[in-house]
């Protein structure tokens, strides 16, 4: 791959658990360098790199290289998506979900190469109410398990491990359901439950893959709804997904979905976006955006 410039890459300062530094921007540099790819690394604050991703746009850039995890590409596929700047990724984060199921090497050597070769994929993103995300959006419990886990690690400094356990214990005491209002593409239907989850495109739960996707270019979101529960089902069924045992009576899966529309009684609901917690005003209204984002994948 040559260009006349050199190629930004947005790293995540704080990334998979690590604080990097010059050391790890250099081998950024070096494995992109060996293979081909002349890059101008950036170490980066997460809420930085929406900025960067923004001024290559601008700057009509062909190629913008993300290294870190899914929060990294998520924050930056929300200005790529419906552009023409390309994506590359550096799985480099905790959660790689998204890199994973498209086939980007986990290795930093292999993932250059796979960038240098520049072989463009048209993937599909997801959105609710306009905000991008590409793995999956929740409803419920998980929103306040995560907002709970992210106070501690700010306020205690605890690691995410003890936090999530902290957390979980705590949202099951204020256990509850919402009920909801689905629209279905055009079939409206009412729900109580504790959770509601919305994939870009479809989620497998067997035992094979639990959490994978295969495709990402289908333009369909991936809905399941929890059966109402009590606290103790809820734990049973919480237990199951962890050792990839869930029973079909735990969630309701709404297969053909394009358009979801989520309406409460509440003005406001607070959901989880590619791991981040947001209070949102409802209706959310969620839609499969295809083939907008272009990624190098293989």
């Amino acid at each position: 791959m040559t260009n006349a410039r050199k190629v930004l890459v947005c790293v995540n300062r704080s990334s998979g658990g690590l604080e990097r530094g010059e050391k790890e921007a250099e081998e950024i540099r070096s494995a992109l360098a060996d293979a081909g790819v002349d890059a101008d690394v950036k170490l980066l604050p997460g809420g930085g790199i929406t900025e960067q991703a923004q001024r290559a746009v601008d700057e009509g850039a062909e190629l913008l290289i993300v290294a870190g995890g899914d929060g990294s590409v998520s924050a930056a596929a929300g200005v790529l998506a419906g552009t023409k700047t390309r994506l590359g990724i550096l799985a480099l984060g905790t959660l790689n979900h998204f890199a994973r199921d498209i086939g980007v090497p986990p290795d930093l050597k292999e993932a250059a190469k796979l960038i240098a070769a520049g072989k463009v994929q048209a993937l599909d993103v997801a959105e609710v109410n306009g905000r991008i995300f590409i793995n999956n959006s929740a409803v419920g419990l998980y929103p306040l398990m995560v907002l709970d886990r992210d106070l501690q690690q700010k306020r205690l400094g605890r690691s995410k491990r003890l936090a999530m356990v902290v957390a979980s214990v705590r949202t099951l005491a204020r256990f509850g359901h919402h009920r909801l209002t689905l629209t279905v593409n055009d079939q409206k239907a009412q729900v109580d439950t504790p959770l509601l989850f919305v994939g870009n495109n479809d989620y497998r739960l067997d035992l094979g893959a639990p959490g994978h996707r295969e495709s990402l270019s289908d333009g369909r979101l991936s809905v399941f709804v929890m059966r109402k529960k009590t606290r103790r089902s809820f734990v049973a069924a919480c237990i199951r997904a962890l050792f990839n045992r869930t029973r079909p009576d735990d969630m309701v899966r709404l297969d053909d979905v394009e358009r979801l529309r989520v309406a409460s009684r509440r003005s406001r609901l607070v959901i989880s976006v590619d791991g981040e917690v947001e209070s949102t005003p409802a209706p959310l209204d969620y839609k499969v955006r295809k083939g907008a984002l272009n990624v190098i994948a293989p």
